[in-house]
């Protein structure tokens, strides 16, 4: 017998190797096979009868039994092919460390019903996927999209009976165990990340996706999938009830909810914080508080609660300082990002300079400027006016380690935190008399189609953790902005409303799928990759291929490719050969499909 293994490695095809006399193997089982001289662990794809001469032996199972029944294995194959990842990287990813003696078979699956997903969205989410999860008879399992979210799930689950654990948090032996148990039976409920995905999970089994507009659920390596993509796909194959939360979900998910696609689920509207916008429109040069700001937060301290400011470290392209106006790109309608050395504007998407204007083109204003306040001049401003207040600066994603630590602890006892949207994750529900965005117009002016879509998620965010008598207060010289106006409305559906209108007209997703083709190494082998990637991909029907331009650091080349449905199939058969090319010399090319976050 001759089995075909596939390894964690950017080969698309598996490799053969001779089954051992007596060895007892199945495709979806982990072995032991050498490979470059060195034993890796891979998955088992396929078997079958030959007498190929030369082949090594297996060395030995990894697995005593499948980790994964054949429909899963099919469910692994369309994951790669969606995210141009192989096999084998998308098992590495997706699987827990070799599950031992014990044995992690699947359980079989039931026949599959067509259940549409349901989106909780309102108040009370959390507390609605508990009752969901506590009426459900077959196996449950929260996805979440990092180890701190999954672990507080474990505890609040507990209650309901045992709960394992299948993120990177747990050693790599109790997620080993936790697979197992939950293959036998002898567990009912789990919680994980990304890598608990293709759990096996006894029928009628609910999986729960929190907070699925996050783009944590799409983090770096393959496959590069958002975990959204896959428990749809999952969903749809072997008829579980999928379960998604999201305060402000993703106008995909929005767009299938409106389609009939999905059911939404949101509660009556609740108790919310007065939300005002300070127009900024030609002040806030010298001053990062505006006058409403610096009042409310004067009476916040002095009735003994606290107080949020929101920054941004994200860069911004230019705006008008007098009337708010943005540079857009005249053809795809996102911002144009500016280079402060180089004096010049160019849409990251299709890659076309824009002259740099003297004046604003709506109001001849001459101050266009990516103007923004940092987190420590906004915290010595606050200091200056209420010296009596315990003022700490929070980013969360800047600082690590034991800095990181203490200033996560001063923040946690501070009475203003000044900090970006990780420090939101010191507070509670309706646990803040005051929050408010010195700059958030940094979040709009992004050249990201997605920029009017993050900046609502941040402000919601920050208006759920004020309490009904708190005040919400966003500082901005656009205050007209349809983000602000469904903010202050409570009324998620006036933003998507106009969001979707913009991304219709605009070819962009849901309507359209986006990939990032991006190319870099020494010299330049990123330019001729580029040419190479450029003539691979002319005159491919349904794909749109805008020119390459250089990333933010002028060390890589990106394309950005535009198409349907079939982008991947298009995009992954187009590159074939040159991604199967290796070497630095001839430079690295990395696909992402569908890309989350629009690092430019």
């Amino acid at each position: 017998m001759i089995a075909d293994v596939a390894f964690d490695a950017p080969v698309a095809h598996p490799f053969s190797y001779r089954v051992p006399e007596g060895a007892t193997l199945a495709p979806g089982q982990r072995v032991v096979a050498p490979l470059h001289g060195a034993a890796r662990v891979g998955i088992v794809l396929a078997l079958r009868e030959g007498a190929e001469a030369g082949l090594k032996p297996i060395a030995r199972l990894a697995d005593a039994a499948p980790v994964l029944s054949a429909a899963q294995l099919d469910l692994v194959g369309w994951i790669a092919s969606e995210s141009l990842s192989t096999v084998g990287s998308t098992c590495a990813a997706l699987l827990p460390p070799p599950v031992g003696p014990g044995g992690g078979a699947a359980p079989a699956g039931a026949p599959a019903v067509s259940r549409k997903p349901e989106l909780l969205i309102g108040a009370g989410r959390e507390k609605r996927v508990l009752e969901r999860l506590e009426g459900a008879t077959g196996a449950g399992l929260v996805i979440a999209a990092d180890v701190e979210t999954s672990a507080r799930w474990a505890q609040r689950l507990a209650k309901l009976g045992r709960v394992v654990r299948l993120d990177s948090g747990a050693a790599d032996a109790e997620r080993a165990a936790a697979w197992r148990a939950l293959a036998d039976g002898s567990a009912r409920l789990a919680t994980g990340t990304r890598s608990a995905l293709l759990a096996p999970l006894a029928p009628p089994a609910t999986v729960v996706l929190l907070d699925e507009h996050e783009a944590a659920h799409k983090p770096p390596g393959p496959p590069r999938l958002h975990s959204r993509d896959v428990a749809l796909e999952r969903s749809r194959r072997e008829g579980l009830t999928l379960v998604l939360t999201s305060a402000t979900p993703s106008v995909e998910m929005w767009w299938r909810a409106d389609s009939g696609l999905a059911r939404a689920e949101a509660a009556p509207p609740g108790p919310w914080p007065a939300v005002s916008v300070a127009d900024t429109r030609g002040i806030l040069r010298r001053e990062p508080l505006t006058p409403p700001v610096a009042r409310a937060l004067r009476e916040t301290l002095a009735a003994g609660r606290r107080a949020f400011l929101g920054v941004s470290r994200l860069t911004s392209s230019l705006a008008c300082d007098e009337c708010g106006e943005m540079l857009r790109c005249p053809e795809c309608a996102i911002g144009l990002a500016y280079s402060r050395t180089a004096a010049a504007l160019v849409c990251r998407l299709c890659a076309a300079p824009v002259p740099l204007p003297d004046t604003c083109p709506a109001c001849r204003g001459r101050r266009l400027s990516p103007f923004g306040w940092g987190a420590e001049r906004v915290e010595h401003a606050v200091r200056r006016r209420f010296p009596d207040a315990r003022v700490a600066r929070y980013d969360p994603d800047a600082v690590r380690g034991a800095r990181g630590e203490a200033q996560r602890a001063a923040a946690a006892a501070a009475d203003v935190v000044v900090g970006t949207r990780g420090a939101l994750r010191l507070f509670g529900p309706a646990s803040l008399g005051l929050a408010a965005f010195v700059s958030p117009d940094q979040l709009l002016r992004l050249p990201d189609f997605r920029a009017g879509e993050r900046a609502l998620g941040l402000l919601w965010a920050a208006a759920e953790r004020v309490r009904p008598d708190g005040a919400l207060i966003v500082q901005s010289q656009n205050p007209a902005h349809y983000v602000f106006e469904a903010l202050r409305a409570n009324d998620l559906a006036a933003f998507y409303q106009r969001e979707l209108k913009f991304r219709a007209e605009l070819g962009y997703p849901p309507f359209r799928r986006l990939a990032v083709v991006t190319l870099s190494g020494t010299g330049d082998a990123p330019g001729r990759l580029a040419r190479a990637v450029g003539a691979a991909l002319a005159g491919v029907t349904g794909l749109t291929v805008y020119p390459p331009a250089a990333d933010r650091k002028g060390r890589a080349l990106r394309f950005v490719v535009k198409g349907g449905a079939e982008l991947p199939r298009l995009l992954g058969d187009a590159l074939a050969e040159l991604r199967a090319g290796r070497g630095r010399s001839r430079g690295i090319m990395d696909v992402e499909v569908d890309p989350v976050e629009w690092r430019f």
